[in-house]
């Protein structure tokens, strides 16, 4: 197929890292602003319920929703069409395969957010709780603990993954240069630096609980956010992960203006990798 063909995903990519851009600027604000107030932040599923009694709620739930749905969709269609050229090796299997599971992951997202909006069984906001019923609906098949395992290890590779990515500021080779994303490369990196750090702790979890076998250990974004608070410094800390998260969310929508999806794409495109290397020579 050429190029042009795969032009209808543009529209797609766009809307689901907007989504997701929603999605992390709504656990962030909500969870900065608990830590101002002394409280306790809330995880993915308890940030979306709290939406519930604000204004514009419906509104932003509708949002997710949609944004989630596309996001699942342009995950999906990625790793089956390679838009991104990563080609078929062993390490292009593995982001492929890592594709296919963020999308699973926000399609539930998406779900939540539409149960939250259409239904009156979108939960109370306890995020740990329903990650460990799954997790107990999983021990509960043949191999299950094995089963959680392994995810929380996938888990832990794939925050690791998002931390190299940050340090190592490969994400720079999927945005187009321009002043916006050159001048805010800083805040993007935190960004994507703070992701990974949950997400590895979110792994932790996993693999403690099946190492335990004890569902309960299992846990999600709340729980991560409650480990952060329970450091030295807890508060600190996170009002740093809050505002990195935040960044996350700008880097989500950053990603929905200006990355470049080589399969839709001209080759004579500029990098933002390319601009800041030939500025730094």
């Amino acid at each position: 197929m050429s190029k042009r063909d795969f032009g209808w995903a543009i529209p797609i990519m766009r809307a689901g890292y907007a989504g997701r851009g929603v999605v992390y600027t709504v656990v962030a604000g909500f969870a900065l602003y608990a830590t101002l107030q002394g409280r306790q932040a809330e995880g993915t599923s308890g940030a979306l319920a709290q939406l519930e009694g604000t204004n514009w709620g419906s509104l932003v739930l509708f949002l997710i929703f949609t944004g989630m749905i596309a996001y699942a969709v342009w995950r999906l269609v990625d790793a089956a069409y390679d838009l991104e050229n990563y080609g078929s090796d062993g390490e292009a299997v593995i982001a492929r395969l890592g594709m296919i599971t963020t999308g699973l992951i926000h399609l539930a997202i998406g779900v939540l957010a539409f149960l939250l909006l259409f239904t009156d069984r979108g939960g109370d906001g306890a995020g740990s709780s329903t990650i460990s019923e799954a997790v107990r609906a999983v021990f509960a098949v043949p191999a299950g603990v094995w089963i959680v395992g392994l995810g929380g290890v996938v888990t832990i590779g794939a925050g690791i993954y998002y931390v190299a990515k940050a340090i190592r500021e490969t994400y720079r080779d999927h945005l187009r240069a321009n002043r916006f994303t050159v001048n805010w490369n800083g805040l993007l990196k935190a960004g994507v630096l703070s992701q990974g750090v949950i997400v590895t702790l979110i792994g932790i979890f996993l693999t403690y609980a099946a190492y335990t076998a004890d569902a309960s250990q299992a846990g999600g974004v709340g729980d991560a956010f409650g480990w952060v608070r329970d450091q030295a410094y807890g508060q600190i800390l996170m009002i740093a992960t809050s505002l990195g998260l935040l960044c996350f969310g700008l880097f989500c929508f950053v990603n929905a203006r200006h990355r470049i999806v080589p399969a839709a794409a001209g080759d004579d495109i500029e990098t933002l990798a390319q601009r800041l290397r030939a500025k730094a020579r």
